[in-house]
């Protein structure tokens, strides 16, 4: 399957490097095109999905891999952000988190997200929840295209 043969473009939000680039390891090991677009902290998501300073080139993404607890701006706001948002609203944002408590969880479902997920401590099963993000989130599901202007 794909998504009509264009690109994704995934936003990364992710403060921890090592599990962003496993995050970006296993979107290579897929079979469909996408880019992954990384940003550490919350403010810079903000930046880059208002295309602002260095993100003012920055395309709208199709899909949010969003961190709950970063510094600064956590994914909560953020996520609050988007769905506050007549422009982003329509983006899927998928929590990944190491979080499992329970009211971070009712919390990002009644912020809006589309998806919520406890990273794996173990590596190969990280692997396998990010392939089953790509093959569910972009080879099964319909996104929307870009039916408005971005902000």
């Amino acid at each position: 399957m794909s998504y009509s043969g264009q690109v994704i473009d995934i936003l990364l939000v992710e403060d921890n490097p090592g599990d962003a680039k496993l995050v970006q390891k296993a979107f290579e090991l897929g079979k469909l095109a996408n880019r992954i677009w990384h940003v550490p902290d919350g403010e810079r998501a903000l930046q880059f999905l208002h295309h602002e300073g260095e993100f003012a080139e920055a395309p709208r993404p199709d899909i949010i891999l969003l961190d709950l607890n970063m510094p600064g701006i956590d994914g909560r706001e953020v996520l609050s952000h988007i769905k506050n948002s007549p422009d982003l609203m329509t983006i899927p944002v998928i929590i990944m988190t190491t979080s499992s408590a329970e009211q971070d969880i009712l919390e990002s479902y009644k912020l809006h997200v589309n998806c919520y997920i406890t990273k794996p401590v173990q590596v190969q099963d990280f692997i396998t929840v990010v392939k089953t993000i790509d093959e569910f989130w972009i080879g099964v599901v319909k996104l929307p295209r870009h039916a408005t202007s971005d902000s």
